[in-house]
């Protein structure tokens, strides 16, 4: 707690130190990458043992101070540049700290969102989501990036035949440019929906699938981020440990998954039936689908509707211990206490539900799947 609190501090005097034009020296630049590697290093907010409204309030306490530090260092950096137009390539350097400032904060949120009351979570990301736009409409005002426009050449005449026909040139792609056509195959097609998940295509997992039974043991050595992707009326179990979990466009499938010691975030799901076992599970764009949960804080749901929620059950050889290694061996009932993004009233959202007894799964056990081959292709059980 006092090694955050010494960040919080950093960050106090990240904000003073841009006050000042001694920031343009570079001993006072090396301060500044020191502190933000500093902080860059995310120390977990210790909980007291004693009230659970005392460990709130510390964290409230700190999260406000680091939130003040970094409006105090944005409102330095615009007045340093009204005083010093030159300033803009030690201005890039403090906004650049200050983003990572912002992240820093924002992990911090997520690994201590699991005691935080529903107002303060909710209250505490809106904060940080405006410090964002801040931090944007800060770097946009200081460092307005080149406008692209199309320069206007003369027109060059076309080459006439004897017959007094004009001859238009065909450029040759092979021909002119050489290995241009190589590099646009190697290109894929982006959706702008699909921007978020470039980063976990690379990752292993199971995409563009229908139908059959998709089975992934995972051992120790294995343990890693996995993908589900673009897949329709599947059965997917995942046995073993893992690290994080995407999934991504899914249609009427059924996923059983084992504990997973990071976190899931799932987009675009209909009709599907989810079994998961997380310390952070965020939700978008889901309808129709039912989530069996065991999870150490609250799960989070976004633009979905006609969700419902129930405890885990899910149930293998060695998934006990698997459990208490990944930290998720007791049931916290977060399972239940679901926060809708989109729906701010005190009201309860008619987005989720918690799932009557009589239309619940109960207990599945995937004890008898068959394991992966080694090319990673579905197999059935």
């Amino acid at each position: 707690m006092e090694e955050r609190r010494e960040g919080a501090e950093d960050l106090s005097n990240l904000s003073q130190s841009i006050a000042s034009p001694k920031t343009l020296n570079l001993e006072s630049q090396n301060k500044h990458s020191a502190i933000i590697q500093r902080l860059s290093n995310p120390i977990p907010l210790k909980s007291h043992s004693n009230s659970s409204s005392q460990s709130t309030q510390s964290f409230l306490d700190l999260f406000s101070q680091s939130k003040l530090s970094i409006q105090t260092a944005l409102d330095r950096c615009r007045q340093i540049s009204a005083e010093n137009p030159d300033s803009k390539s030690h201005l890039k350097s403090d906004l650049d700290s200050l983003s990572a400032a912002i992240t820093d904060l924002e992990k911090l949120l997520a690994e201590n969102s699991y005691f935080l009351p529903s107002y303060e979570l909710r209250s505490s990301l809106k904060s940080i989501a405006e410090l964002k736009e801040s931090l944007e409409s800060t770097s946009s005002e200081l460092l307005p990036r080149k406008k692209f426009a199309f320069r206007n050449k003369p027109a060059k005449k076309n080459s006439v035949d004897a017959g007094g026909e004009a001859q238009v040139k065909v450029p040759n792609v092979d021909r002119d440019l050489p290995g241009f056509q190589s590099k646009i195959e190697k290109v894929p097609e982006v959706n702008p929906v699909e921007k978020t998940y470039l980063g976990i295509r690379h990752s292993p997992g199971f995409q563009n699938k229908v139908g059959g039974v998709l089975v992934k043991q995972f051992k120790d050595s294995e343990d890693g981020d996995f993908t589900l992707s673009d897949l329709e009326s599947c059965e997917i179990r995942l046995k073993g440990r893992l690290r994080a979990l995407f999934i991504h466009r899914l249609r009427n499938c059924r996923v059983y998954v084992g504990p997973v010691s990071g976190s899931i975030h799932i987009e675009e799901v209909e009709g599907c039936l989810f079994m998961l076992a997380s310390h952070q599970i965020r939700i978008h764009h889901a309808k129709a689908t039912d989530f069996y949960l065991r999870v150490r804080s609250r799960p989070i749901i976004e633009d979905s509707s006609g969700v419902g929620f129930a405890p885990y059950g899910l149930v293998y050889e060695g998934i006990e211990k698997e459990m208490r290694d990944s930290g998720l061996g007791d049931e916290t009932g977060n399972w239940a206490n679901v926060d809708d993004f989109r729906w701010l009233r005190a009201m309860q959202s008619p987005n989720w539900c918690i799932l009557p007894e009589e239309d619940r799964v109960g207990t599945v056990n995937i004890s008898d799947s068959m394991t992966q081959n080694r090319d990673d292709e579905s197999v059935s059980v």
